[in-house]
C-alpha cells in the first residue's frame, strides 16, 4: 500500500518542474492538497469508527489516489494538478486511520504497538523498493513510467488488503472500545474533536507535532529541487535515492521505537525525532550536493520512522477505551496538517526568495518549538507516554 497512498508523491515536484513550474507554484499546489487532507482527518476518522467496510474504504481510496495521479500525467495546467492533489489528500487522509482501525480491530489493544511497528517497518519496506523501481523506470523510460508502476502497486494492494478475512476484526475493539481486562465495552461513541481537548498530552503531542511537520513537510522535495536543479543529479534516479535512503533507515528506525516504547515508554523516542530536524536542516542548507541525500535523508528516516510508530500508538494509548480512537487519530493529523500542509508553500517562496540554502535553515529552527514543548510539558508528558511501561515506572 506505501505507494498506493500517495500516489507519485515525491517525484510530482521534479515533474512538475521538469515541465517549466517555479518552486513557489510547486510548493502552493502541494499544500492545496495539505490542506484537503488535513480538513478531511476528523471525519475520516470518525466514519472509520463507525464502519464495518474499513477494507472497502482501503480499495475505493486507494483507486481514486492511482487515477488522480493519472490526472497529472493527462494534464499539467494548474487547475488539474491542484484537483489531483486534494483528491490524493482525501484519499490518504482516510487510508492511514482505515489501516490503523484494521490493526487494532485484529491486536486488539495488547498488541497494538508491536504489530503497529511491524506495519510500518513494511510500509517503509514498500516505500524504498517503490523509489527504487521509480526511480529505474523513470531513468530508463521516463517520468511517466512512474505513474504506470503506482497503477501496479495499487491492485496488489487491493488484493493483499481483500485477503484479510471481514471476520478477523473486531470493530468494537478496531474503535478503542476495550476495557482493562481486553473486553469489550457497550457504548460510547464518537465525538470529535472533543476527545483531543479534553485530553492534555494530546493537546500537547499535537502541537509539538504541528511545528515539526511546519519545517520537516517541505524538506524532501525540495532538497530533490536543490540538487537537481544545480544539474547535480538525474531527476528520477536523485528522487528516487532521497526517498530509498529516508525509507531504509524507517525500517530500521521503526523497529527500534517498537522496542523502545514498550520498554521505556513513547516520550524518549518522540524527543529524538525532533531532535533529528534541526540537524537535517543544516545540513541540507550546508551541503546541496549529490552525496549529501545520504545524511540529509537519513536523518529524516529516524523523524519520520520513529514518529510513524510512536504517534499512533501513543493516540491509542490515551484513548483506550473510549470508542474515540480514530477519531483522536484524525484530530492530531488534523493539528499537524496544518504545520505539514503550510510547509511546502512557505518553503518553496522562501527557496524562491531567498535561495534554498537559506530556506532549509529556516525550515529546521521550526522543529526547535516542538523540542521546547516536548521538554517543557515532560512532567506531564512522561506517565502519559509511559507505552509499555507502567506509568509508575516511567516517572521513575
Amino acid at each position: 500500500m506505501a505507494d498506493m497512498q500517495a500516489g507519485i508523491g515525491p517525484f510530482l515536484g521534479v515533474f512538475l518542474q521538469q515541465r517549466g513550474w517555479q518552486t513557489g507554484p510547486i510548493g502552493t499546489v502541494m499544500t492545496l492538497g495539505g490542506v484537503a487532507g488535513m480538513v478531511m482527518t476528523v471525519p475520516a476518522g470518525a466514519f472509520i469508527d463507525h464502519t464495518d467496510k474499513k477494507r472497502w474504504v482501503v480499495v475505493i481510496t486507494g483507486i481514486c489516489t492511482v487515477l488522480a495521479s493519472f490526472l497529472i500525467l493527462w494534464s499539467q495546467t494548474g487547475i488539474v494538478v491542484g484537483v489531483s492533489q486534494v483528491a490524493t489528500a482525501i484519499a490518504g487522509a482516510a487510508i492511514g486511520p482505515a489501516v490503523t482501525g484494521m490493526t487494532l480491530g485484529v491486536v486488539r489493544q495488547k498488541g497494538f504497538n508491536a504489530q503497529n511497528g511491524r506495519n510500518q517497518a513494511w510500509n517503509h519496506a514498500g516505500n524504498m523498493v517503490g523509489a527504487g523501481l521509480s526511480g529505474f523506470l523513470g531513468w530508463k523510460f521516463g517520468m511517466p513510467a512512474i505513474f504506470f508502476l503506482a497503477a501496479a502497486f495499487g491492485v496488489l494492494a487491493i488484493i493483499s488488503v481483500l485477503s484479510i478475512p471481514e471476520r478477523a476484526i473486531d470493530h468494537r475493539a478496531a474503535r478503542g472500545l476495550e476495557d482493562e481486562d481486553g473486553d469489550d465495552q457497550e457504548g460510547g461513541q464518537a465525538e470529535g474533536f472533543k476527545a483531543l481537548l479534553a485530553n492534555k498530552p494530546m493537546l500537547i503531542l499535537a502541537a509539538a507535532l504541528a511545528c515539526f511537520h511546519l519545517g520537516n513537510g517541505a524538506m524532501l522535495p525540495l532538497y530533490g529541487m536543490a540538487v537537481v536543479g544545480a544539474g547535480k543529479g538525474d531527476a528520477a534516479m536523485f528522487t528516487a535515492t532521497t526517498v530509498m535512503v529516508a525509507q531504509a533507515v524507517m525500517i530500521i528506525a521503526s523497529l527500534v521505537a517498537m522496542k523502545v516504547a514498550a520498554g521505556r515508554g513513547y516520550w524518549l523516542v518522540l524527543l529524538i525525532s525532533f531532535a533529528a530536524l534541526p540537524l537535517r536542516g543544516f545540513l541540507a542548507g550546508t551541503f546541496i550536493e549529490h552525496w549529501g541525500v545520504w545524511p540529509v535523508q537519513a536523518l529524516d528516516g529516524i523523524g519520520a520512522g520513529l514518529q510513524s510508530v510512536a504517534v499512533p500508538g501513543l493516540v491509542a494509548c490515551l484513548l483506550s477505551g473510549t470508542g474515540r480512537v480514530n477519531v483522536g487519530q484524525g484530530a492530531v493529523m488534523t493539528i499537524q496538517g496544518v504545520g505539514a500542509s503550510l510547509s511546502p508553500a512557505i518553503g518553496g517562496w522562501l527557496a524562491q526568495e531567498l535561495g534554498y540554502h537559506i530556506a532549509f535553515y529556516i525550515l529546521g529552527g521550526f522543529a526547535m518549538a516542538s523540542l521546547g514543548l516536548w521538554i517543557g510539558f515532560a512532567g506531564t508528558l512522561r506517565p502519559a507516554c509511559s507505552g509499555g511501561a507502567k506509568p509508575e515506572e516511567a516517572q521513575a
